[in-house]
């Protein structure tokens, strides 16, 4: 299993997204924002950070990165593609994702391991976990609110595209509490909260993120 990481100017968690894709067995191939090539990667993780310096709006600079252009046309056709926070901003500003994630709603950046609720075991990268299993990971960031009109939210809702749902006190003030989605296809998934920094309990919290990068393998495996 190849996995690209990408790395624009200002992402901080690339380093930890690949020893994720190593802990579950795979190769992390380093993709950075000027590549036009995929190196032939399996899938593709979008890392947290700040892109760009955030300016405009997070994420909305590096939509357009040139590596951008390869990823959005390889997750059309399929691809698995994972956003981690910054990573969920870019994939809804390159419109992978419906929604948009705004300005926490107390306007503060939230730092805190955070509990979530499993609500899709049948995205390419949950099928390790059980249906309503709460796992507890990092959330770290300060435009993590998702935000969709009524339709979105129903379609999301009526589809069960919800990854991922806060428990307990809502962080950032999330529409429907929710942390992550997934594409119609299921391929692509995005989420404000940190896996990659809970895949050893020695470092992390848990180890509960492990499992989104287990899945990953199993989807590339079987496919």
């Amino acid at each position: 299993m190849r996995v690209g990481v990408v790395t624009f100017p200002g992402t901080l968690d690339d380093v930890d997204a690949q020893r994720a894709v190593k802990y579950a067995d795979g190769e992390a191939v380093p993709l950075w924002h000027g590549d036009h090539d995929l190196k032939g990667v399996d899938a593709v993780i979008v890392p947290g950070g700040f892109s760009y310096g955030d300016y405009l709006r997070c994420g909305a600079i590096a939509r357009f990165a040139p590596v951008m252009q390869e990823v959005i046309e390889a997750a059309n056709k399929g691809m698995p593609v994972l956003g981690i926070c910054n990573g969920f901003q870019i994939l809804a500003e390159a419109h992978l994702l419906p929604g948009a994630l705004t300005r926490n709603h107390k306007l503060h950046f939230v730092c805190r391991d955070q509990w979530l609720k499993v609500e899709n075991t049948n995205t390419a990268w949950t099928t390790r976990y059980d249906l309503g299993a709460e796992i507890l990971v990092p959330l770290k960031s300060g435009e993590g609110g998702y935000q969709a009109d009524e339709d979105t939210l129903k379609e999301l809702e009526d589809e069960q595209r919800v990854v991922f749902r806060y428990v307990g006190e809502n962080p950032n003030g999330s529409r429907n509490n929710i942390a992550g989605i997934t594409n119609a296809r299921g391929n692509v998934v995005g989420l404000m909260p940190h896996p990659e920094h809970a895949i050893d309990a020695l470092t992390g919290p848990t180890d509960d993120g492990l499992g989104m990068f287990l899945s990953l393998l199993d989807t590339v495996v079987n496919a």
